[in-house]
């Protein structure tokens, strides 16, 4: 038996476990403008074998206004889920999308949160499969259900977590949004601009190629490591608007060997819809 996929596994090789007992490809594709891009998309072409879940429907908990836009699905309802679409203990699982890898990478997380450590994520995603394989279908999925036992690791913080612990010795706050965002310019997703006091910027698309698959191992490594200028990795808590994006960073930490700490799920949306807790703008 080969060893199984944890970080990211190619096109070429992933065509030949598509036939795979215990293989499950599952199309995380999504838009944050369009929230029914990401089913539209799959009923129109997808990798065969591939399941459909939905950042919001299934990804995500319920939102109170409070705690997010993505708050983090209960264990329970998430297992559930998982074992509709065919998903168990044993399953090696590939999550893809056509974004970079940032709707996948929430995938990859949860299942590791979850206790499941056997999943990748695909490298170059849709379009990357398009140009190295390009075997498509539009036939849906009907997997034959199964169950999936969770069992939820401790790889998340809560808000007071954060607030506690902002700017101190014990917390490296690294925030994935985009530069601009994270000065508090441009702001169009959350209705405040800024970033939380003491985050460091880390761009989720920096680890990523031209070509959009991640850089070598080697070169996120030295990256991730002149950012945290001399912190343990293992102090990171990684955030972004919403608890999505962050997961890249934290896979993009995995596929370097680093300890890739734990996420904030609640992120910029939970934490700027408190009017009484501190904003930061600028570099």
């Amino acid at each position: 038996m080969s060893e199984p996929f944890r970080t990211l596994i190619t096109p070429e090789r992933l065509i030949h476990h598509l036939q795979t007992p215990g293989w499950v490809v599952v199309d995380c594709r999504h838009d944050l403008a369009n929230p029914d891009f990401g089913r539209a998309a799959y009923a129109k072409s997808h990798i065969p074998g591939a399941r459909f879940l939905h950042l919001d429907d299934d990804l995500s908990g319920p939102r109170t206004g409070r705690n997010g836009r993505h708050p983090l699905p209960d264990p329970t309802d998430l297992a559930r889920r998982l074992g509709e679409i065919g998903i168990d203990r044993d399953s090696q699982v590939v999550a893809y999308d056509d974004s970079g890898g940032m709707y996948a990478a929430r995938l990859w997380w949860l299942l590791n949160w979850l206790g499941h450590r056997n999943v990748a994520v695909l490298d170059g995603g849709f379009q990357g499969w398009c140009s190295d394989v390009a075997l498509l279908t539009h036939q849906p999925t009907t997997p034959a259900p199964t169950r999936f036992d969770a069992a939820p690791q401790p790889l998340a913080v809560d808000v007071d977590y954060v607030d506690r612990h902002k700017g101190g010795d014990a917390m490296v706050l690294v925030d994935a949004r985009s530069p601009d965002r994270f000065r508090g310019e441009n702001e169009t997703i959350d209705p405040v601009g800024g970033h939380i006091p003491g985050a460091i910027n880390r761009f989720f698309k920096d680890n990523l190629r031209p070509d959009g698959r991640f850089k070598p191992a080697d070169q996120l490594r030295r990256e991730f490591t002149t950012l945290l200028a001399g912190r343990d990795p293992q102090e990171v808590v990684h955030q972004c608007g919403s608890g999505v994006t962050a997961c890249h960073n934290l896979l993009a930490m995995e596929i370097a060997g680093l300890p890739s700490g734990r996420l904030y799920p609640g992120s910029w949306s939970e934490w700027c819809a408190d009017a009484t807790r501190p904003v930061a703008r600028g570099a």
